[in-house]
């Protein structure tokens, strides 16, 4: 090898030692933005309760915080758990991503408004529900003199702030998204639900748990062991969510769907599989007040071993991103080309340990009449 052959060769050794480490430093604007910001991130699979969590205080924005960036998400949106205590306020803030907000204990108010002198205020409770619409203006209030308030909240700032880059493109931009929401009266309402099973277009849900159907007795119903469900369309139809419950000694069947689905449970102990195939499932614990977020395109399904309904609210943009390919996901037989399992197509080791876990509980499956491996005919 030449002389210069071999200073080719080192050139391009250093470049390629250099490009390494430029990307193991490599953080994007997000992860800046939330440094920044001074908030701690919590990631993994999931979380266990999100009463507990140990919060910081945002001091760009009032109250404590923690953000929360799980695996399913994929960068595609985020969560984080936010406290005022009593009679505190938060500072008044805009970006253009769209927000979506439960309360998770105590009582307050929020006011949006495009234009400051044209203010809409509207309270909330626990398990209240609502979206803030993109680039309004907005400022919570906790309303009690004793007790602090603390919600979750699902943002699209991961993609959003990735995508442009310029923090004062995202938070302080004059867009108004007419569309959206454009000052109207009445837009944080409880809207009235018409007939049907259809999705249910509001952007104000007083409280989850009073509207989620109660399971039936009939365990044919929905995804399978009896579970009933409720779809929420928020701004304008941009964001669908919905809460789900199942009865007692029953599970739903296999399914998958797109990224940042976060399932926070409301009520109901138990557990969830998941995995990219059905050889590598991955079991969640849950109780009420835990968060978990399937990845895309895992499958998973949920099992009750409480004694009581279990009940969570899906906080997510259901079909927003389509699967590879640019398709939606369709719940019908993977046998079908589906995006779900029967359960005659499930390993019948599966059920068996759920039989297992439920007598471990005291509890007797009630899944004899619609699945072929249960015990309990």
């Amino acid at each position: 090898m030449t002389q210069q052959q071999t200073t080719t060769t080192e050139a391009a050794a250093s470049n390629w030692r250099e490009s390494i480490r430029e990307a193991e430093a490599y953080k994007s604007p997000y992860e800046q933005w939330k440094e920044a910001e001074g908030i701690p991130t919590i990631r993994g699979l999931g979380v266990e309760n999100l009463m507990e969590l140990e919060l910081t205080p945002w001091k760009s924005r009032g109250g404590s915080a923690v953000f929360i960036n799980l695996h399913g998400t994929g960068g595609f949106n985020d969560t984080y758990v936010y406290e005022l205590a009593p009679r505190e306020s938060s500072v008044p803030v805009k970006h253009i991503y769209e927000e979506t907000v439960f309360i998770l204990k105590g009582r307050g108010a929020t006011a949006v408004w495009i234009d400051e002198n044209r203010k809409q205020t509207f309270e909330w409770r626990e398990r209240s529900y609502f979206a803030i619409p993109p680039n309004a203006s907005y400022q919570h209030h906790n309303l009690s003199g004793d007790e602090p308030m603390r919600y979750v909240a699902m943002t699209a700032a991961p993609r959003v702030i990735d995508t442009f880059k310029t923090l004062d493109f995202v938070f302080n931009n004059p867009y108004v998204f007419t569309d959206r929401f454009n000052g109207e009266d009445g837009y944080f309402q409880e809207a009235e639900r018409k007939q049907g099973r259809g999705p249910w277009r509001t952007n104000f849900v007083a409280d989850v748990l009073a509207v989620t159907p109660t399971p039936g007795a009939v365990l044919s119903e929905g995804r399978g062991g009896g579970t009933v469900s409720i779809v929420f369309n928020m701004v304008n139809s941009t964001v669908r969510s919905h809460a789900q419950a199942w009865p007692v000694a029953t599970h739903s069947k296999f399914h998958r769907h797109g990224p940042g689905i976060h399932v926070v449970l409301l009520r109901g102990r138990g557990y969830s599989l998941m995995g990219e195939d059905m050889q590598s499932l991955e079991r969640v614990d849950w109780g009420p007040g835990s968060m978990f977020v399937p990845p895309e395109g895992w499958w998973h399904a949920h099992y009750n071993i409480g004694p009581d309904p279990a009940l969570f609210l899906a906080i997510g943009w259901g079909s927003d991103k389509p699967k590879p390919g640019g398709r939606q996901y369709v719940y019908k037989s993977v046998k079908e080309g589906g995006d779900q399992y029967e359960f005659e197509d499930e390993d019948p080791r599966v059920h068996a340990e759920f039989e297992a876990e439920l007598a471990r509980h005291g509890v007797q499956c009630r899944m004899g009449p619609i699945h072929p491996y249960c015990t309990q005919k």
